[in-house]
């Protein structure tokens, strides 16, 4: 997601001086209502895809499309990065509305990506996997909201091991190492759970720079969308580590 909005990634003093004149009661029940609608936005999103994945998966169409391959194949498999990067540097441009339709096609597009797992894995280690993640990104999200502590370079070096991680995961393509794919399965858990914890508080960060604005709509829609990449990021990973194949 786009950080113009994150006073940690600013020089120009805007900081905690937005908030002077306004009740510590309000502030907080606004950033209340604002986080709110993020995790209302990311819960609806993870569970839009977990139902389309599934319906997808059992409809046969999933093993018919990735199988035989063909451009479809790579056109649902690219979509959803396209539109990522679309509503992340096209933010401005675009309207909540426009932003919110985008991220509903994004979390179903994603769904169609993943009905491959049903195919591969067995249903109870994947929703064992879910109620796992479920659990973990909770305590890492309310972590983030809660700490006094500053995680901006915390966020830094995470960034820099997901793109290790990227690095890693095309070379194995070539090298088919079993063990290479789940020493990146381990760390790629564990850099989306700190990613968890640092972005939770960077949206945090950004209401105090756009409560009262018209952004709050779009940037609560683009914090939802960075926190739906750590929770499934964080599933795809985990399951590729500890689940059951059929």
């Amino acid at each position: 997601m786009q950080n113009q909005f994150d006073p940690r990634t600013t020089t120009t003093g805007f900081g905690p001086g937005v908030t002077v004149g306004v009740p510590t009661a309000t502030r907080d029940a606004g950033l209340r209502s604002y986080m709110l609608k993020v995790y209302n936005y990311m819960a609806s999103g993870v569970l839009l895809t977990g139902i389309v994945a599934l319906l997808f998966a059992n409809s046969g169409m999933a093993e018919q499309l990735f199988t035989s391959g063909g451009l479809l194949k790579w056109v649902v498999i690219l979509s959803p990065l396209a539109i990522v990067m679309t509503m992340s540097f096209g933010m401005n441009r675009f309207s909540a509305a426009s932003l919110q339709m985008m991220f509903w096609a994004f979390a179903g597009l994603m769904g169609l990506s993943m009905s491959t797992i049903f195919l591969v894995y067995t249903g109870t280690s994947i929703a064992q996997t879910f109620f796992a993640v479920t659990a973990a990104f909770l305590g890492l999200s309310l972590y983030g909201y809660t700490t006094k502590r500053d995680l901006s370079g915390l966020g830094t070096f995470l960034i820099m091991g997901v793109i290790g991680l990227l690095v890693a995961m095309v070379i194995n393509i070539f090298l088919q190492s079993s063990a290479m794919a789940m020493a990146i399965s381990a760390i790629g858990v564990l850099i989306f759970a700190g990613l968890t914890a640092y972005d939770t508080q960077k949206i945090k960060s950004i209401y105090y720079h756009v409560q009262g604005t018209e952004m709050m709509g779009k940037t609560a829609i683009l914090g939802a969308l960075s926190l739906y990449l750590d929770f499934i990021n964080m599933f795809q990973f985990l399951l590729a580590f500890m689940g059951n194949r059929e």
